[in-house]
């Protein structure tokens, strides 16, 4: 089933449609695709293929994939990510994400890594569940905040840069 959704950022002041697609391969395992048209200009904004494996048992996945950004750069991804619940029902946790990036021709490289404290309130008002996240993005040093609600999700971080998304 594809997931749709609008996004919004102050950087760019446009508004992008974007469009993911996930295609299972075998039981843990999917081919994920991206895509987004930023409407201002009229093109594709990114474009994106990765390789996604998941270890329910760990609660930890693993990806590699290739993406083409706006700036006509052609790159490639390795991520993982893995989350440690601290209360006995999983609505809060800690997540660790990393990220690692090529491009041209594998010597441009980019590592990323953040670190989130996470809390879901289900049923936060009658059918509206919240989603709070407090993460430290360490490749950046700087603090983020993430609040999702139901279909609205907004982030910003501690040096001002914010995106509004709205999942369709």
């Amino acid at each position: 089933m594809m997931q749709s959704s609008l996004r919004y950022d102050g950087d760019s002041k446009s508004l992008r449609i974007h469009a993911k697609e996930r295609i299972p391969l075998a039981s843990d395992t999917l081919l994920q695709a991206h895509a987004e048209l930023d409407t201002k200009s009229g093109s594709p904004s990114y474009l994106s293929l990765m390789f996604r494996h998941f270890y329910p048992e760990a609660s930890a996945s693993m990806g590699m994939g290739v993406q083409f950004n706006k700036d006509e750069k052609l790159s490639y991804t390795v991520q993982a990510k893995r989350a440690f619940p601290i209360t006995a029902n999983g609505l809060a946790g800690i997540n660790l994400k990393g990220r690692y990036y090529f491009a041209e021709g594998f010597k441009e490289r980019k590592a990323k890594g953040a670190v989130e404290l996470a809390w879901a309130i289900l049923n936060f008002q009658k059918e509206q569940d919240v989603r709070i996240k407090f993460g430290y993005d360490i490749s950046n040093q700087v603090p983020y905040l993430q609040i999702r609600e139901n279909n609205w999700t907004l982030n910003a971080d501690a040096n001002g840069k914010w995106n509004v998304r709205f999942d369709l």
